[in-house]
């Protein structure tokens, strides 16, 4: 996507704060009223007009889509049917046209005076939403979903070039209040030879117009369903049943968690919909399809699940939630909604030699990086080499230690560290830009980044410059000595002890699913106070050198092909210097290091689906003998759009975390969001890379026949390593549960 300025979030979020604090005190959504009163609607939106939104859209100092989003999305919120989606689609359709009517209109529309509904009659993919038929300056025909409430102008998609502007209040026209999802606010509209004046779109294109409406469309229901949401966790937290607040229960608190991914997933991909357009970012429509087609789902499984946590209350008529229910509904059901973005992305990603996923800047320096990187490793990671490690089995490329020596050279391990520890300092967006590179590449890992980040938070100057430097390097990897067989997610349970003897400790236990068992130290958690209370209080962290006295290890195959181990300490003894942080401080070294590491490991999860996807989508275009390529399945069509649009919105949430990364530290909860999202994403992209290439992808690596060595299935079998490790995604929504949301232990 091509560089440049973003809109100025101060601007956006001071329009939300007016706005929300405004409506707030003129229109009062939880007020029990099915069927506003045209009055009502016609007076807010006058009052909503001298706030100056009846103007967005038309013009570069006006305000653009993201302003549009924002208003739309407030409406939503309060339930307020105000004319913004019409009055903001003439905008965008008209300005700029030179027409005497079309200026005169938009005078009016943003004087008050008029009030504008929109149709795009048989532009509209939905075949129900009617047509007309013009006969000199005369319109005949049906429109149906017209928001015309109060309208006293219409103005309909004709063909790619003309817009048809007709008075609602000329003979030979018929309104219709129409009842949809048990609600009022459409119409249906019949023209019998009603005047009209044909408006050329000078300016504008009616497929994306037709986008901007989804966007507008689709930032109301997620207004909706958010208000929606936050009114059910409220109330989980208020009501009892078993003698306690029902926020306490665990399904109830991943239902909410849930929730919440699913929202901030829509609002991102959304506002980076919106924030390309404005830009004149070429991939906009893109994304507006990947908005549309993830949020038209997620905002009405989370409009459900909002309904199933209120219970029997949430369908009561007079409750504010029934109301969401429905505009969540009615939004992103209009215009082909979900379907029809699916079908335009599927034709982007798979017809005419199809497009690869868009390139995301990251900024001058991030952009730069990626590109020396990439030339690097042409240089350093390609050819007889790099086929070479890839002849080897799966557990043998767990590690290279030559080409972690080699790029230790270049200080890339350290490129997000402070420079104070040898590092680089980089910015969250260069490290993506490595993560990305890297992965595109294929290339083995490398560093130790839980254990850097826990020796520059908590480490001694003395064990920083022991440790810090050999990571840097390439010359030691460290492993992590966390899981017990009683002592799993819940950590603080953790019995194997480190217990004081003059210049040593001493460490007795057993430690299971150990990755990195291979590596040159251990980052362990032990128990040096078993009387604690609570128990995390008790625990304190230790590097163990791997060739210490009385360690055994048995390694163990994985179900992905590599390798993990039991490893059982006995009487090991190490120096009193290589406790990590205070005696019985474990506790903040342990979290402190996860929370860094899970607002990483989304990003490079949904990193590594990415890749697999364009590997996958070479296959799809690709005939296979005498057969069509399954590209031209719809159902393989559908699944790879719906894997597009979940993958943007995985790695939205990776810039997010960045984002907040750069500011500070990325909330642990939010780590666990983009963490949770992806590790899940992994195992739906293998589940479909099985259905869409057949047996064949089920061929392990070696083995004749084998697609791409086993890439897919050995993904599918890898992404369950992905949801357990670093905190099971069970846990993860109870933490962003707790954390995000304020539930209760």
């Amino acid at each position: 996507m091509d560089a440049a300025a973003p809109p100025n979030d101060d601007i956006a979020k001071m329009l939300r704060d007016s706005l929300r604090g405004f409506l707030e005190a003129h229109w009062a959504a939880g007020d029990g009223k099915e069927r506003p009163a045209p009055d009502d609607i016609s007076a807010i939106w006058r009052k909503l007009i001298g706030q100056g939104v009846a103007a967005l859209g038309s013009g570069p100092d006006e305000g653009g889509l993201r302003e549009i989003l924002v208003v739309m999305e407030e409406l939503g919120r309060a339930v307020c049917p105000a004319p913004m989606w019409s009055a903001a689609l003439a905008n965008l359709a008209l300005s700029g046209t030179r027409a005497d009517a079309a200026v005169e209109l938009l005078e009016k529309l943003h004087a008050g005076t008029a009030v504008a509904a929109f149709s795009f009659g048989a532009r509209d993919p939905d075949v129900g939403a009617g047509s007309i038929r013009i006969d000199g300056s005369c319109a005949t025909g049906v429109l149906r979903f017209v928001e015309a409430a109060g309208a006293t102008h219409l103005l309909v998609a004709v063909d790619a070039s003309h817009l048809a502007l007709v008075q609602l209040d000329a003979s030979g026209i018929v309104l219709t209040p129409t009842r949809a999802m048990g609600a009022w606010g459409l119409c249906e509209v019949r023209l019998n030879s009603a005047p009209l004046t044909l408006l050329p779109l000078e300016a504008a294109n009616l497929d994306d117009l037709r986008l901007k409406a989804q966007v507008a469309l689709l930032g109301r229901a997620h207004g909706a369903a958010r208000r929606a949401f936050e009114l059910a966790v409220d109330y989980a937290k208020e009501r009892h049943q078993f003698g306690q607040p029902i926020a306490k229960f665990q399904a109830i608190q991943h239902k909410l968690a849930d929730g919440l991914i699913a929202l901030e997933g829509v609002s991102l991909i959304l506002d980076h919909a919106a924030r390309l357009h404005d830009i004149g970012d070429r991939n906009w429509r893109y994304f507006v399809d990947c908005a549309v087609a993830f949020g038209g789902d997620a905002l009405r499984r989370v409009s459900l699940e909002t309904q199933h946590t209120f219970g029997a209350i949430g369908y009561a008529e007079e409750h504010e939630a029934a109301r969401h229910f429905k505009r969540v509904h009615l939004d992103t059901v209009a215009l082909g909604g979900a379907p029809e973005a699916r079908r335009r992305l599927a034709s982007y990603l798979l017809d005419r030699g199809g497009a690869p996923l868009p390139q995301y800047d990251l900024g001058p320096a991030g952009n730069e990086l990626r590109e020396r990187v990439r030339r690097w490793l042409d240089q350093n990671w390609s050819g007889d080499r790099k086929a070479r490690f890839d002849e080897q089995s799966f557990k043998e490329r767990e590690f290279d230690a030559d080409f972690a020596r080699d790029i230790g050279k270049t200080g890339w391990i350290g490129l997000g560290w402070p420079k104070e520890f040898g590092g680089q300092g980089r910015s969250p967006l260069e490290q993506i830009a490595f993560m990305e590179t890297m992965e595109q590449s294929e290339a083995p890992r490398i560093g130790a980044s839980i254990q850097a980040n826990a020796l520059m938070m908590f480490g001694t100057p003395a064990q920083q410059q022991k440790y810090l430097p050999e990571i840097l390097r390439g010359e030691a990897m460290h492993g992590m000595g966390y899981s017990e067989p009683q002592a799993g997610s819940d950590l603080a349970a953790l019995r194997t002890s480190a217990v004081r003897d003059g210049e040593h400790w001493v460490i007795n236990g057993q430690k299971i699913w150990t990755t990195t068992w291979w590596g040159k130290y251990m980052f362990l958690a032990a128990r040096t106070d078993r009387n604690a209370n609570p128990p995390h209080a008790g625990i304190s962290m230790f590097i163990i050198p791997m060739n210490a006295q009385g360690i055994t290890i048995r390694p163990a195959g994985t179900m992905y092909d590599g390798t993990f181990a039991n490893i059982f300490y006995d009487d090991v003894r190490i120096p009193l210097d290589n406790i990590v942080g205070e005696v019985n401080g474990g506790w903040k070294v342990l979290t402190g290091a996860l929370a860094f590491e899970r607002g990483l490991v989304g990003g490079g999860i949904v990193l590594k689906v990415a890749h697999a996807f364009e590997q996958l989508r070479r296959h799809v275009m690709a005939a296979e003998g005498d057969r069509p390529p399954p590209a031209q399945d719809p159902v393989v069509r559908d699944k790879m759009a719906t894997l597009a649009c979940e993958i943007e919105v995985g790695r939205q949430l990776m810039m997010r975390c960045a984002e907040l990364a750069a500011d500070g530290v990325t909330p642990p909860e939010y780590g666990a969001i983009s963490k949770v999202y992806s590790g899940e994403l992994m195992e739906r992209f293998g589940e479909a890379a099985l259905d869409i290439l057949g047996m064949r992808a089920a061929i392990s690596e070696q083995m004749p026949g084998a697609i791409d060595n086993g890439r897919f299935e050995r993904n599918l079998r890898h992404s369950l390593m992905w949801v357990i490790s670093i905190g099971t995604n069970e846990i993860q929504r109870s933490l962003i549960a707790q954390r995000g949301l304020g539930l209760p232990r």
